[in-house]
């Protein structure tokens, strides 16, 4: 089943909030609100709503990559976040799921997506999250920021060590006006309480990475990337759990939530949004058959329940702005779509 892009918006904000910009934005924010604004509506509207009013907001667009990856432009500034594109079949959806499923990465259809990023930022060593970042680092020498795992998996695949800032959660790292603060985060659990391949790698691996099973979780990290000085705010995560404690006070202005496969984790929607501080926008990501190509409109994965976890977000916050996602619109620092 395909789903296309859709906004729905809540009509009334959390009782006893104190006034604040947020409340005050989503407020404005709702009085306007269209899912099908033009382009230059739009851009006067993110200059109302979003806190970076200035030329930051202005210039900033995102494009879901697919799974939980995100391409975000900053002028002609490009930061990647979880970029896998290459998507190959691992029988995960056939019922047939093989983990010697060999790692592959197609470069023509990776670069078809990426444009020149200086920044990729990557949440786990998955290879639905990783898999692509050794051929993206070797063709752009963009830096990547990781977990150690990911420092020692991406140099035994040939990635110069010195391209690589390993982080552990709780970092706040000023690349030239555009701000990343590390997060530390948690990996999904299905209904067993277990993942795929856990693990961590304090030293090289014994053999160059050849299987998705090569690959451990190797830890978790989420992002808050603001762009400019005070500019909009994304948070990104790569995995459908959090540290509750660490997202307090983020307070980002798009919230990109991964959709959970299973119950295990207790109240996940709303602890994360209170925690986040109900965001302006949310966007499910993670929800998608991350095995078939970007060329379509994206097929819900049968695991996620996308309805269900919309329907929470508009019971705990109901002002939140919830924006289902597509592979082929660009959006504006509002999360509406652009004519780019």
């Amino acid at each position: 089943m395909t789903q296309d892009t859709r906004v729905t918006d809540g009509s009334d904000a959390p009782s006893g909030r104190r006034l604040n910009r947020r409340t005050v934005l989503r407020g404005a924010a709702l009085g306007a609100a269209s899912p099908l604004i033009p382009a230059t509506a739009a851009t006067a509207s993110a200059q109302d709503r979003s806190r970076g009013s200035g030329q930051a907001a202005r210039s900033v667009s995102f494009r879901w990559l697919g799974t939980a990856g995100w391409r975000i432009d900053v002028g002609d500034r490009t930061v990647l976040f979880d970029p896998y594109l290459t998507r190959f079949s691992t029988g995960l959806y056939e019922n047939a799921f093989d983990p010697h499923t060999p790692l592959q990465s197609r470069p023509e259809v990776v670069d078809a997506h990426i444009g020149r990023p200086e920044l990729v930022l990557v949440s786990h060593s998955h290879w639905d999250h990783l898999a692509d970042v050794p051929h993206i680092a070797r063709k752009t020498g963009a830096r990547v920021v990781g977990t150690l795992t990911t420092y020692h998996l991406l140099v035994a695949l040939g990635v110069d060590a010195a391209q690589i800032s390993v982080v552990k959660g709780g970092e706040v790292l000023d690349f030239g006006g555009i701000v990343v603060e590390v997060v530390p985060s948690l990996h999904s659990r299905n209904k067993n309480y277990a993942y795929f391949a856990p693990g961590t790698l304090n030293a090289p691996p014994a053999k160059v990475p050849g299987t998705i099973s090569d690959l451990p979780e190797g830890d978790t990290l989420a992002f808050r990337v603001t762009a400019g000085d005070g500019g909009p705010s994304a948070f990104l995560m790569g995995a459908s759990d959090f540290c509750e404690r660490a997202v307090r006070g983020l307070r980002p202005d798009l919230a990109m939530i991964a959709v959970p496969s299973s119950t295990a984790t207790d109240r996940y929607v709303p602890r994360l949004v209170r925690a986040l501080d109900t965001p302006d926008v949310v966007v499910p990501v993670h929800w998608d058959n991350f095995e078939l190509p970007l060329s379509g409109s994206p097929v819900r994965d049968p695991a996620m329940d996308l309805d269900a976890f919309l329907a929470e977000i508009r019971r705990v916050s109901p002002a939140t702005r919830t924006v289902v996602p597509d592979y082929r619109t660009v959006y504006d620092a509002t999360m509406r779509p652009t004519s780019a």
